[in-house]
């Protein structure tokens, strides 16, 4: 039985130090992030007791309570009310990841992890628009190469392609927000990198090429100006602050993006491309295997956040990222190993429970409930899920390296879930031919692995790895 989402957002709170402890409520696709003021006050082993709750990640800015898909979304909601009720001036508006607030960053457990957080928070309420824009793209696709329905498929070009042509823009205005800046200068800035315009404009010799920089220039161009507008509201009289301070901020930093980030960041936005091509191309079992096998302690260190603006740079510069697929083989390396300790374990009948339960998840690419439900606990399966991660990625990068490029046109979904915005340069069928080998390939070697050396005798689950 579903548990009741306020039922759990009380529960959730009342562990977290109360309302008044939590600054900033937010989400992502499976997990609840509260930023807290007090991490000591967070009571990890309760949370984790609670029903419902799949797993519990804890670092200096927070806690972060993982609920699954669909449950999320409402958890966060009541979560946010209660939150709100208790104390106004704390509460935030919830959205996926929207961010914790300077309170929680002066919190954060290291630099890097605080840096990372907030560059996520600016991509990640991005990912609905992407995954309907690239469903929609990859289906158009298959209309086109077939020649069905010609008189829809202008309008669905339209459709799937006008969000990436101005993604700059919300790139703009969420990186304003998140560093405290006004949102719609920050998006005012950014459209300079998608204007048309610009194609008249030289610098450095040669013109601008409208997009030119992509994300990275928008990223670029909204930091500086939330750096102008804070210099301005600091100098600018009260009076004359509603004229001067945005039409500055504008002027100086559209000026800076066309003369100077805009070339910049077109040439590290050519540089990441031509890398990931290089990479596949001469090494591309090597890099699966690499990529693969590390991307669930990069998910458990929060160090995967850092691929999100490089995914979205590959997607808006080549229509697809070839990272996503391999990374997407640490998901099928933990269902085969999830499927090793149901066998092995046949008494042991709560757990048996569990992988029943989150499997489904795990098939279509929600990995937290397996991760912390069955092998992060039992410690050598998390390893050996790894294993089965790292030999999926190989097969994947294999067939890259014969000229079999995979890629994903969109970012979030992965396992089953990624078919429908899988492309690659030999066409879409041949790139579900690859993808579908590698998750096998990830199921096949995550379960023998598993049930050959993730236990410690014939039926007992190592304590560590």
């Amino acid at each position: 039985m579903r548990n009741d989402p306020a039922s759990t957002a009380a529960a959730v709170l009342a562990r977290a130090g109360g309302p008044g402890n939590v600054t900033s409520v937010a989400h992502c696709m499976t997990r609840l992030r509260l930023a807290v003021a007090d991490p000591a006050a967070v009571d990890a082993e309760g949370l984790r007791a609670l029903p419902g709750v799949l797993g519990v990640v804890t670092d200096g800015a927070g806690v972060q309570i993982v609920l699954g898909p669909g449950v999320v979304e409402e958890v966060t909601a009541r979560t946010e009310a209660l939150v709100r009720e208790a104390a106004p001036a704390l509460a935030r508006p919830a959205g996926p990841d929207s961010g914790a607030d300077e309170t929680a960053l002066r919190h954060a457990a290291t630099p890097v992890k605080a840096l990372l957080r907030r560059v996520a928070n600016v991509f990640v309420p991005l990912i609905p628009a992407l995954i309907g824009c690239g469903v929609l793209a990859g289906l158009n696709g298959l209309l086109l190469n077939a020649g069905l329905l010609p008189a829809l498929t202008p309008a669905l070009t339209a459709v799937a392609s006008g969000f990436m042509a101005l993604i700059a823009v919300f790139v703009g205005h969420n990186t304003a927000k998140e560093f405290g800046g006004t949102p719609v200068l920050g998006g005012a800035v950014a459209a300079v990198v998608v204007y048309p315009g610009v194609a008249k404009v030289t610098a450095f010799g040669v013109h601008l090429v409208p997009g030119q920089g992509g994300v990275l220039g928008a990223l670029a161009a909204a930091l500086l100006a939330t750096r102008v507008e804070k210099w301005c509201r600091g100098r600018v009289p009260g009076a004359l602050d509603v004229l001067l301070t945005p039409t500055v901020t504008v002027l100086v930093s559209g000026l800076v993006t066309l003369y100077g980030l805009m070339y910049a960041a077109g040439v590290v936005a050519t540089a990441i491309g031509a890398a990931a091509d290089w990479l596949l191309a001469t090494t591309g079992p090597a890099a699966g295997l690499v990529l693969g096998g590390l991307f669930l302690p990069l998910v458990m260190l929060g160090l995967h956040q850092a691929l999100i603006p490089i995914h979205t740079t590959l997607i808006a510069q080549q229509g697809y990222t070839v990272l996503l697929p391999l990374l997407a083989m640490a998901g099928a390396g933990q269902v085969g190993a999830a499927l090793a300790v149901y066998v092995r374990l046949r008494h042991d009948v709560s757990l048996r429970t569990t992988i029943r339960s989150a499997l489904p998840a795990g098939l279509l690419g929600v990995g937290e409930p397996l991760i912390y439900g069955v092998s992060l606990p039992l410690g050598r399966p998390f390893v050996t899920a790894c294993a089965g991660g790292a030999a999926g990625g190989a097969f994947v990068g294999f067939f890259a390296m014969l000229g079999d490029k995979v890629g994903a046109t969109a970012i979030g979904p992965s396992g089953w879930a990624l078919f429908p915005l899988l492309a690659g340069n030999r066409g879409p069928m041949t790139a579900a031919a690859v993808y579908g080998g590698g998750l096998l390939t990830g199921y096949a070697v995550g379960f023998a692995a598993t049930y050959l050396f993730g236990f410690t005798g014939r039926s007992r689950p190592a304590a560590s790895a």
